[in-house]
Formats: structure tokens, sequence, C-alpha cells
């Protein structure tokens, strides 16, 4: 599975983004600026961090950052604070992932190349492998969310936003011993599925 991802550093204030993260939710269009010339470096540290493993030559960091905000400023969430903020730019660049796996795999099938899913790691394997191998792996948390969404939830913030236990307790207002026990529960339930997709494969 994907490695966790680094939790962007936190400024010693944190007023101010997010005070500009309230005024973009307000409805101040020029708040959005300052907050992308506030954290772009952040940002841009995030995305390469989102396309590491994944050696998609077609695909470069700003391009992923600037459709992941795309998908977000025509709707602005209830955003709590910097760390909501990150986690849901994070999350919006894994789903451009996916489309653009999806799309590299629609072409693929039009020109008659074959396909092949993989197992439940992303790490050593080639771009083929690994674009099959994350669109098995959104497909089961697709699954799993439909079931149970708590556990979806917090087996993203894990592994693909980076988050830790105790940073996860406080933005989903859980105790770390829910936390835990819901990641074990995913971790049991992704496992169990990737192992399928392999003896489906």
């Amino acid at each position: 599975m994907t490695p966790p991802l680094a939790t962007p550093p936190v400024p010693h204030d944190q007023r101010p983004l997010t005070q500009l993260l309230h005024d973009w939710q307000a409805g101040d269009a020029q708040a959005l600026r300052r907050l992308l010339d506030w954290v772009q470096g952040e940002l841009l540290r995030l995305a390469q961090s989102r396309l590491r493993g994944h050696d998609s030559p077609s695909l470069a960091a700003e391009d992923l950052l600037q459709e992941a905000l795309l998908r977000l400023v025509n709707r602005t969430p209830d955003w709590q604070d910097r760390q909501h903020f990150f986690a849901t730019v994070s999350l919006a660049m894994r789903q451009v992932l996916v489309d653009h796996a999806r799309r590299r795999q629609a072409a693929k099938r039009a020109g008659g190349a074959g396909w092949q899913l993989v197992d439940g790691t992303l790490s050593g394997l080639g771009e083929d492998a690994q674009t099959a191998d994350l669109l098995t792996l959104d497909r089961l948390l697709q699954q799993l969310e439909a079931e149970d969404p708590r556990a979806a939830q917090i087996v993203q913030l894990t592994y693909f936003v980076g988050l830790e236990r105790e940073e996860i307790a406080t933005l989903m207002e859980l105790s770390v011993a829910t936390v835990d026990r819901e990641l074990r529960h995913a971790r049991a339930w992704l496992s169990a599925g990737l192992g399928r997709a392999s003896l489906e494969a």
C-alpha cells in the first residue's frame, strides 16, 4: 500500500492561513489567491509526494496540483483548519491520479493491450502495474466506504494524507482507540480484498 505522506510542516502561527480558509469559504475570492501564495511550496511538495512511486511521465507535479485545486475551487468545504485543508487537497490529488489511471487504462484497452492486476504493493513495480494496483485499491476503497464510511475515511487519512492517529482523532472527533480499531478493521478488509483481486488476475 502507498506509504504515508509526510504531514506538511505547520508554522508557529496558524491563524493567518486558517483565517484565509474561512474568508474563502465566506466568498472572498481574493482569499484563495493569498492562501495559495502562502502555501504554494508546501502544496508542490505534497504533489511530488503523491506522484512518488507512480512514475507517470505525462503528469507533472504542477499539473497534478493545478487539477486538484480546480476541483476544489468551486466547492469550498467547511474548512476546519490547516490540516483539514491539506487533507482535502491530498485526497483531491489522489482522485486526479485515479482518473488519470482510468484514462490510460481505457487507451490501452482501445489499443488492444492487455491489462494486469497486481497485489497490494506499489513499490518496485512498473508504471502499468502501479496504475492497475491504484485502480484496484480505489475500487476496494469505494466498496469499503459503502460498507463502513468511517473506516474508509480513517484509512485514507492514514495512508493517502499521512496524518497521525492523534491528528485523525482530532479531525474526526473520535478517540485514538476508536481510530486504532477502525484502522485495524480497514487493513484486514483491504488485505482480504487485494488477495481476492490477485487470485482473479
